[in-house]
C-alpha cells in the first residue's frame, strides 16, 4: 500500500518532474528569440565593429534629417548636414525650378560644410532628397569635393514617390574608387513612420 504524504511519494515527484518540464519549456521558449534576436544584433553589426562612420547629407524640409537621424541612431559614429551658401527657396515649386537648372547646367552650389577628417572615416551614409531622378546639387557638390576613395558608401534617399531613380549609378559615377552599397528610399510623407523599414535595410546589409 502506497501512502500519499505531503510534499513526498510518487504522485508529488512526478508532478514536481512535470512542472520543471513545463517551466524549462516555458523559459526555451522565452529565451530562444531573446538568444536569436541578439545573434542577429551581434551578427549584424559585425561589418562596422572597428570602421569610423559618417552620416552625412542634405536636407531641404527635414524629410531627410529624420531619416538621417534614424540611421546615426542605429549604426553611431558621427553625423553631418550639407548646407549650402545660398539657401533655396522655401517654397516647392521655386526649389523644384532651380534644381533642375542647376541639374541641367551641371551648376554646384558652394557649400559651407567642411569635414576636416574626411580620411579618417571607412563607412560614409550619404542621404539627399531626390531631385528630378537622382541626388540633390548640394549632395553632388559634397561628393565634387569628396569623392570617398577606398569607403564605402552607403546612399539613402527621400522621395515623393519615384525611389531611387538614378541615384545608384550616379553616386557610382561621382564615387568611382569607392564601394557603394544598396541604397534605400522612403517616401517623404511616410518618413516618421520608417524606423522600422530602416532598421531592416541595415540589417539586410549587415550594418545594424
Amino acid at each position: 500500500m502506497i501512502r500519499f504524504v505531503k510534499g513526498t511519494g510518487p504522485i508529488n515527484s512526478s508532478r514536481r518532474s512535470m512542472l520543471k518540464r513545463t517551466i524549462a519549456g516555458l523559459l526555451a521558449g522565452i529565451a530562444a528569440p531573446a538568444f536569436s534576436r541578439l545573434s542577429l544584433a551581434h551578427a549584424a553589426s559585425t561589418r562596422l565593429q572597428g570602421k569610423n562612420v559618417l552620416v552625412v547629407y542634405f536636407s531641404r524640409t527635414g524629410n531627410t534629417h529624420v531619416m538621417a537621424e534614424y540611421i546615426h541612431e542605429m549604426v553611431g559614429g558621427d553625423i553631418v548636414r550639407i548646407h549650402t551658401v545660398d539657401p533655396y527657396p522655401e517654397e516647392y515649386p521655386a526649389t523644384a525650378s532651380q534644381a533642375k537648372k542647376e541639374l541641367e547646367s551641371g551648376y554646384k552650389p558652394p557649400l559651407t560644410t567642411k569635414i576636416e577628417n574626411m580620411a579618417s572615416y571607412d563607412v560614409v551614409f550619404l542621404g539627399s532628397p531626390r531631385w528630378w531622378g537622382t541626388i540633390a546639387t548640394p549632395v553632388i557638390s559634397f561628393l565634387s569635393e569628396y569623392p570617398l576613395p577606398g569607403k564605402t558608401v552607403v546612399p539613402f534617399m527621400t522621395h515623393g514617390g519615384s525611389g531611387l531613380g538614378r541615384t545608384m549609378a550616379d553616386v557610382g559615377s561621382l564615387c568611382p574608387d569607392a564601394t557603394i552599397e544598396q541604397g534605400l528610399a522612403i517616401r517623404g510623407d511616410a518618413i516618421r513612420s520608417s524606423r522600422e523599414e530602416v532598421f531592416d535595410w541595415l540589417q539586410t546589409l549587415g550594418m545594424a
